[in-house]
């Protein structure tokens, strides 16, 4: 009853990891090489080989028996891979084990033993070492060792002295191997492999005795990797070189994307300058930049406005000698100080108005010439800065034109921050460098 219930229990767990083994998602592979990689972790596993009672830890004159015969095996194991260097296995193994002894002694004489295994079944834990390539994702070669824990059925028939034939029983027993793996393809892989198998009985052989016996298998196998296909095996991958190789493309990555954002950059300068340019020239030659001029086009050496726009009564130019006192220069001095814009703007603020007005009126009233100049700090961009500058000093001369002064006689320029009159570094330093300078001549 108790070998029924042991074996049923067996055959449902054996029937549950297929269940699992076969109910596998196809998992999508995402083509991207910055993605969650997907792996084959499940595999089956098919071998034969030798099993004999001789093994490292009992030479031929040591245990019940001393002459090993060596006898056909055949195995499986079901495993699934856990991390690139562990996975779990259940293994599978029958046989039989066979092993003789002679000796001069007539009692002793010649004697043999035949143990058959029924059937076993183990867990193993499945240690893959060496799997460190630094060039290669997907190792060739893979050396590992197995230890773990199993339960098997097996009856012994022999002759010796002191010895019974068995009938068909269950033990516990520890398996502990090592081999290697050739990964022929992504998939399949070549398994040698040795295995000693320490039983927790010392009746293996049919002949009772204080020590455990053990008996070992020598095996090549096939192994299938279970999964999407074109996918590696977990156990075979390489997670150093796979990062050295994601590395090396994201550089690459952010490589091609700087390049593109530089000269994005670049294309965006160039616009900037010729746009400003073209709307700071003055292409009729009338005083006025393109910017500001509303009658685009006017005949050379004509009379304009502040808007560029012929006057209707030109104002004569009268040619004299120029005097000017310390009177005048405190109306101007007195408007530089009053003038305001707005914050980042080129428009004048009503407050500065009747400064400018005397401003003007003393232009018309004397006939002088006048310079503007407009000034910034180093905030921003130099483009910025030199726009700002000319738009401010243009204002203020459109301004002093739509009061009455001669606009042939104002000439408009703008410096940005190429001439400052103190330290950008500080607060201080840089409000006074943002100005418009007023020079009469």
């Amino acid at each position: 009853m108790k070998t029924n219930f042991t074996k049923a229990a067996m055959v449902l767990s054996l029937v549950g990891l297929s269940s699992q083994l076969f109910a596998q998602d196809d998992a999508k592979d995402a083509g991207d090489r910055f993605s969650k990689k997907d792996f084959r972790t499940w595999s089956i596993g098919l071998n034969g080989g030798m099993l004999t009672h001789y093994t490292p830890f009992n030479s031929r004159s040591n245990g019940d028996f001393n002459v090993p015969y060596e006898q056909w095996g055949y195995g499986g194991y079901i495993k699934k891979q856990i991390l690139p260097g562990f996975g779990i296995q259940a293994d599978f193994l029958a046989g039989k084990v066979e092993g003789g002894r002679t000796g001069n002694n007539t009692t002793i004489g010649n004697t043999r033993f035949t143990s058959t295994i029924d059937w076993s079944a183990a867990v193993s834990g499945n240690f893959t070492i060496a799997n460190m390539s630094l060039n290669q994702k997907r190792n060739i070669l893979s050396p590992y060792l197995t230890a773990g824990a199993g339960y098997m059925s097996s009856s012994a028939n022999t002759d010796a002295p002191g010895g019974s034939n068995t009938a068909f029983r269950e033990n516990w027993f520890v398996p502990i191997g090592a081999g290697f793996k050739f990964g022929v393809s992504k998939g399949v892989n070549i398994d040698l492999g040795y295995t000693v198998n320490f039983m927790k009985d010392g009746n293996f052989d049919g002949v009772p005795s204080q020590a455990n016996d053990r008996f070992s298998y020598a095996h090549a196998g096939i192994e299938i990797a279970l999964g999407r296909k074109g996918t590696s095996q977990l156990q075979n991958f390489s997670a150093i070189a796979a990062l050295r190789e994601a590395s090396a493309a994201e550089s690459a990555e952010l490589k091609r994307q700087l390049a593109m954002s530089e000269e994005a950059a670049r294309r965006d300068r160039e616009a900037t300058a010729a746009k400003y340019a073209q709307e700071m020239g003055d292409d009729d030659a009338d005083g006025v930049a393109n910017k500001f001029d509303k009658c685009p086009g006017t005949v050379a050496n004509t009379v304009v406005d502040g808007a560029g726009c012929p006057l209707k009564t030109p104002v004569p130019v009268i040619r004299e000698k120029i005097i000017v006192t310390e009177a005048d220069r405190k109306v101007v001095d007195e408007a530089i100080r009053n003038l305001e814009f707005d914050l980042g703007k080129a428009t004048i603020r009503s407050t500065s108005n009747a400064t400018l007005d005397r401003v003007a009126a003393l232009l018309v009233e004397k006939n002088f010439s006048l310079k503007l100049a407009g000034h910034t700090d180093n905030s921003g961009s130099m483009a910025l800065n030199l726009r700002l500058s000319k738009d401010r000093a243009e204002s203020v001369k459109a301004y002093l034109v739509s009061q009455g002064a001669n606009a042939s006689r104002i000439e408009a320029t703008g410096y940005g921050p190429n001439q400052p009159i103190a330290s950008n570094k500080t607060a201080d330093g840089r409000q006074k460098n943002r100005r418009v300078e007023f020079s009469l001549f």
